[in-house]
């Protein structure tokens, strides 16, 4: 499989052979969906929060006697059946949302992602992304030339690059990654994803590596 490598100009001069089990692979948006939930699930802070009838105050003594009122029997003005007392099985801080998923599960959805951006023609290669010096109008100059209309753009560098990660800091729709921190929610919440020939080779090395882990 080729993918098409943009010159700074935003000409595709020339090919860039790639592993087609990594970048051509069957869509599954069921398995997809799956993924994001379970990304969305484990980021769910626990901050709903409960009394129930033993955090509640008061009710240290029975609000009247247990006969002749009239009313049915109570011990508290904590239980549950009262206006102002407890929550019977309500949210807790102590809740936990976590969600497991398998390697191989998460290994494919990030693969189906990827794949998904190549058929959109929204995967943008170029030979190298680099900064001379920090600067937010340079990096904006350069994305104008490539073949990107509007959106939200996820840029992939090989190895941390200063320059880089500062000169798209201020930019509201960038955001700059390194292989070891692509995750397939970025890939679907993101437009396009650009990256250079060293970050196409670095997704390639990272799957080889979690394909060994796996085995």
């Amino acid at each position: 499989m080729k993918l098409k490598i943009y010159s700074a100009a935003g000409k595709d001069n020339s090919n860039l052979d790639v592993s087609s089990d990594i970048f051509s692979v069957k869509d599954n948006p069921n398995l997809l969906a799956q993924v994001l939930r379970i990304y969305e699930s484990n980021h769910r802070r626990s901050t709903a929060h409960t009394k129930n009838r033993g955090d509640v105050s008061g009710g240290g003594r029975k609000p009247f006697r247990q006969k002749g009122t009239g009313n049915a029997r109570a011990g508290s003005i904590r239980s549950p059946l009262w206006r102002g007392g407890g929550v019977t099985f309500g949210l807790r801080k102590s809740q936990n949302y976590h969600l497991r998923i398998s390697r191989k599960m998460s290994n494919l959805s990030l693969k189906i992602a990827l794949s998904q951006k190549i058929a959109e023609k929204k995967l943008i290669v170029v030979p190298k992304i680099e900064m001379p010096k920090i600067s937010t109008a340079q990096i904006q100059k350069f994305i104008e030339k490539l073949p990107i209309e509007e959106g939200t753009i996820l840029i992939l560098i090989d190895k941390i690059n200063v320059n880089v990660m500062l000169s798209c800091e201020n930019i509201p729709y960038l955001k700059v990654i390194q292989p070891s921190g692509l995750n397939t929610k970025d890939l679907l919440q993101f437009d396009y994803l650009l990256t250079d020939v060293k970050g196409i080779e670095a997704i390639e090395k990272l799957f080889k590596v979690k394909n060994a882990n796996i085995n």
